[in-house]
Formats: structure tokens, sequence, C-alpha cells
């Protein structure tokens, strides 16, 4: 552990913390948006305290999840169309609640909460499995091809993982219309992970064999 590593996390959450508060808060108009409360609770706090677990156990882990950035034109094209949808989504979800557009049950609400926070743990099983793990497309010094656990039932675990994570979150914010800007996730996944296979095909030892093994890519007996 380093201090220009902790210095760079403490920055990039507290960013986090403050980027996504505006999104949600000035859109809605008011502190007021409890929705907004409890998606941030179980955003940043798991957040929190799994930075802190990576930051003694595994930091460079940590380093390559904060530094990553994508070189292939169409991946930095894919991640910027994804900021924009989590932009608008936030903002569409503030904006419902302020104008009370389609209000939801709070069980909604809820039962989106537990589906994050399940997600959360099946997120942090996905970085205990496969260290390898990075943001950006690409094969590293002495990777292996992961083939247990998570990764013996699907192809891409951390990719469903996500399609939890992000189908939950307009739900939390009781915004059916969020919910259906952030339809455009699987679309721009399945770019990414087009470009992945054919990178980790042509880099990676064993992989060819291993897409015959796990049939599936993110969704069990689906995809």
């Amino acid at each position: 552990m380093t201090k220009e590593l902790l210095f760079q996390a403490i920055i990039k959450f507290t960013f986090g913390v403050v980027l996504i508060g505006i999104l949600l808060f000035l859109p809605a108009g008011t502190l007021a948006y409890w929705n907004a409360w409890l998606f941030m609770g179980i955003l940043f706090v798991p957040m929190f305290f799994a930075g802190i677990v990576m930051m003694v156990k595994n930091p460079e882990l940590l380093r390559k999840r904060l530094n990553a950035k994508e070189q292939e034109a169409e991946q930095r094209m894919i991640i910027k169309t994804s900021g924009i949808m989590f932009i608008l989504g936030f903002v569409v979800a503030g904006l419902n609640f302020r104008f009370q557009w389609i209000v939801l049950p709070d069980s909604i609400s809820w039962i989106g909460a537990i589906a994050f926070l399940l997600a959360y743990i099946l997120y942090a099983e996905v970085l205990r499995e496969n260290t390898y793990l990075s943001r950006t497309i690409e094969v590293q010094t002495g990777q292996i091809v992961i083939d247990t656990g998570l990764y013996g039932i699907v192809r891409h675990p951390m990719y469903c993982v996500t399609f939890i994570l992000f189908f939950s979150m307009p739900f939390v914010l009781g915004s059916v219309f969020s919910a259906v800007i952030f339809l455009a996730y699987p679309v721009l996944i399945a770019k990414r992970i087009r470009s992945e296979e054919k990178v980790l095909e042509a880099e990676l030892h064993g992989y060819t064999e291993y897409k015959k093994k796990v049939k599936y890519k993110v969704i069990p007996f689906v995809w």
C-alpha cells in the first residue's frame, strides 16, 4: 500500500459520491429524495469497505481498477456511451421524483436494493476468483484461464453481475423511465464481449478450449 494509491482512491471515491449526488438530487430539486439516499448508501458503503480490503490485501488489483484506460477507439466509445446512459438514467430518476410521473411502491425500491446488495456480494466473489480481472480488454503477463466457481457457469460472470447491479438501480431509485434507458446496457456489453473474446482467443492460452467447456457468456441457459 502506498500513500499515492491511498490518495488516488480517496479522490476518486469522493468524486463519485459528489457526482452521483449532484446527478440525483439536483434534478429532484430536494434532498428529501429518499430513494437516492438509499441508492447512495448501498452503492458507496460497500464500495468503501471493498476498497479498504483491496488496499490491504491486493493493492495491485485496486491500482489496475483505478487506472484503467481503454486503448481501442471502439471500446472508448462504448465506455463513453455507457457514461451517457448512466447520466441520463440518474437525471431522469431525479426528475421522475420531482414531477411524480410514475410512482412505484416503496417495496419495489427495497426489493431492488436487496438485489443490488446480492449482486455486490457476487461482484466481490468474482474479484476473489480472478485477480487478473481488469476494467480494460487486455491479457496480462502470467494470466491463466479461470474455469472454476462462477467462471464454470458463465464465461463473463462480471458482466452477469453488472446486469443485476445496473437493472436494479432504476428500481431502487423508483423510476420506470430510467429502467427503459438502462435497456441500452445489454447492447453495449454485447459489443464489448465480442471484442474481448477475440483478444482472449488470440492471446490467452486455453481460452478456445474454455469456450467449448463453458457454453454461456453471461446468462446461464440464455446467452
